[in-house]
């Protein structure tokens, strides 16, 4: 949950949602650093009004820090899924590929992640869309899409995520579907062999947290917008674990549909069949955070507390960033003395100024400081602080860890040499090469000097076990 709070803290749901309430959308989408990729002019002029005019009403309805939410992650950092093109809106004939025309958003590539940054762009199908620079993947995911899950973008339709999520239900234990059994609308299975006595192998791993009370439902909707018919799609649950769920006619009186699921056959066959979206495959994490008790509903964004907490009203405490508060305590000598700060630095309290000198000087020519000007110093080189100003520089949030450093140090404070002053330098050299994928200049490749290797690999979509999950 920690990570929600660094990649959307509070002060960017504020302002965002201030900006979104009177009618700022582009204010909004700055205050989320969402980038906007896109000319509504142009549009109009190439493409019609018509058109111009429904982009704009969906981007006035748009929460972009609702949208960075639920926007896919990877482990175990929690950063935002990289090089990744989400479907929000598709305008045109369903099924279309070259007539329509898509809303997306995108996630820049693991080389030129800082920041966390979104943009905001249109794609047709013929190219890279409108956007400044070449996207690696310019074309909407068939997993990763939220064309059918306004509810995770639109404000207006927020309060749907009770139902789509199934807090509206009790929670269900999932995973018991077995064999090619038949999934009634609960989403419980019995498999082919349970009339002989012989148990099937279970094709949902138990525990994992699949929403397999909502995958009917949930299929039914993707096979309707394709405009295609069938009755079968693929439901991913990991690198190499596939399902195929096939709707079955025999459904309740104003239920969902019946559903059989199956493993994928190992080639062919399933390659051809839509995917189940991502969003409809899992439990979201905040529901399940609220059923374990882990968390309460004042944490949560405020759209998704008012919707999975019918009621809930937001407190609006203010939070004091890391370090704040009364003066630190150091065993001195055989006392207690205090640090805190003074005119804008971190300084002892109980040494008067000139026996702070005389022992300054004394530790410049090799002698044993003072234990306040040692843990002043600590606190310059590797504050306690440490993690939580480089998990905030990890998700972008470049505000949050310079307000963390100066509640400790002071905003006059001259960093030392050490861990603290290296994260700031290397977060300040990430955003260059951020600056060069913006500007175009992306086939470079990220200079010698930025590259990050341990975080690349860390946080590459092949190397994440459970990437829905923060």
């Amino acid at each position: 949950m920690h990570v929600r709070e660094f990649a959307v803290p509070p002060p960017m749901i504020e302002s965002a949602t201030a900006r979104r309430a009177v009618g700022d959308w582009a204010g909004a989408c700055a205050a989320a650093r969402v980038d906007v990729d896109l000319n509504l002019r142009a549009v109009a002029r190439t493409r019609g009004r018509q058109l111009a005019d429904r982009i704009r009403a969906d981007l006035r309805r748009l929460a972009p820090d609702l949208l960075r939410w639920h926007l896919p992650r990877v482990a175990p950092d929690g950063l935002l899924r990289p090089g990744l093109t989400v479907s929000l809106a598709r305008y045109g004939p369903a099924g279309s590929r070259g007539g329509a025309v898509h809303l997306v958003a995108r996630t820049p590539p693991a080389w030129a992640d800082a920041g966390q940054r979104i943009s905001l762009a249109l794609w047709d199908g013929s190219g890279f869309g409108d956007g400044p620079y070449a996207h690696p993947h310019p074309h909407p995911d068939r997993r990763f899409r939220l064309d059918l899950h306004r509810h995770l973008w639109d404000a207006h339709r927020a309060g749907e995520l009770r139902e789509r999520s199934g807090a509206g239900r009790p929670a269900t234990v999932t995973g018991t579907a077995t064999g090619t059994g038949t999934a009634t609308a609960t989403g419980t299975a019995t498999g082919s062999g349970a009339a002989t006595g012989t148990a099937a192998p279970d094709p949902v791993p138990k525990g994992s947290g699949c929403a397999v009370e909502r995958w009917a439902a949930e299929a039914a909707l993707l096979l309707d917008d394709r405009g295609r018919g069938g009755d079968a799609v693929t439901v991913r649950l990991g690198g190499r674990h596939r399902l195929v769920l096939r709707l079955r006619g025999d459904t309740g009186a104003g239920g969902p549909p019946a559903m059989t699921l199956a493993p994928a056959p190992a080639k062919g066959g399933a390659g051809d069949l839509p995917v189940l979206p991502d969003a409809a495959t899992w439990v979201p994490p905040d529901l399940e955070l609220l059923r374990a008790g882990l968390i309460d509903a004042g944490r949560l964004h405020p759209l998704v507390a008012r919707a999975l907490v019918p009621g809930h009203q937001p407190s609006g405490a203010p939070r004091t960033p890391e370090g704040a508060g009364d003066p630190h305590l150091v065993e001195c000598r055989g006392d207690r003395h205090r640090i805190g700060l003074v005119d804008g630095k971190l300084v002892p309290l109980d040494h008067d100024p000139a026996e702070i000198r005389r022992e300054e000087l004394l530790a410049a020519l090799g002698g044993n400081p003072l234990p306040c000007l040692r843990a002043i110093d600590e606190a310059h080189r590797h504050p306690e602080c440490l993690v939580g100003v480089r998990a905030r520089l990890d998700h972008g949030d470049d505000a949050g860890a310079l307000a963390t450093v100066e509640s400790l140090l002071g905003p006059d404070a001259l960093l030392r040499g050490g861990a603290l002053r290296d994260e700031l330098e290397t977060a300040a050299l990430r955003r260059v090469s951020h600056g060069l994928f913006r500007a175009g200049l992306a086939g470079l490749g990220p200079p010698t000097d930025v590259r990050d290797t341990r975080r690349e690999v860390r946080t590459h979509p092949r190397h994440a076990r459970h990437p829905r999950r923060p």
